[in-house]
């Protein structure tokens, strides 16, 4: 059996239905096939003077990452080859019986900026703002600016809703109802 990825019309049914919750919510960001999302004011950088490696066996080091909070006024800059984690605008709510993907916007893509390294998949029973991977594969800085259309997110039906979403206290899901950019918690 095949997922469906939802249309344009099927997902402002369930955004309208409740079943979908996307926080603040803003009808014209619906394409085709997915919903445009755009950049929040959390970041958080890589305090490089303050670890030699990262041991994935002992875990991320505490203190990693330093939260960067900006203005839509001061914005963001991501250096040449830098990579920081970012954050969605919108808070997000999946129902038991749907998944998500978050794919970077292509006109950004074509400027070299990622928006997710590898972390595209947002399971069942999710809430919460989703973390950005952004990565800077350019020779030269690129300003960020909260509000900014960053992503899309597209959304495809399970066969039956899933038995343990997202969330459930036995998964120990470490990112449910993050509100800012939110560093690694592997080893947690």
């Amino acid at each position: 059996m095949t997922a469906s990825v939802l249309s344009d019309g099927t997902i402002r049914r369930l955004v309208d239905d409740g079943q979908i919750v996307i926080k603040p919510w803003n009808p014209s960001l619906v394409q085709p096939a997915s919903v445009d999302l755009r950049l929040g004011d959390s970041f958080r950088v890589f305090s490089n003077h303050k670890v030699a490696t990262i041991d994935l066996r002992e875990g991320p080091a505490a203190n990693l990452t330093e939260e960067v909070v900006v203005t839509p006024d001061e914005g963001f800059v991501i250096h040449p080859g830098e990579f920081c984690l970012g954050r969605t605008e919108e808070w997000v709510e999946l129902p038991d019986d749907v998944v998500a993907r978050i794919e970077g916007k292509s006109s950004l893509g074509r400027l070299g900026l990622i928006v997710h390294a590898t972390a595209g998949f947002i399971d069942p029973g999710w809430k919460g703002t989703l973390t950005l991977e952004l990565n800077n594969l350019t020779r030269v800085p690129i300003k960020l600016y909260p509000g900014l259309l960053i992503a899309q997110l597209s959304f495809m039906a399970l066969d039956k809703p899933a038995e343990v979403p997202y969330g459930s206290p036995q998964l120990g899901s470490h990112y449910q109802g993050q509100e800012a950019a939110t560093e690694s918690r592997y080893m947690r």
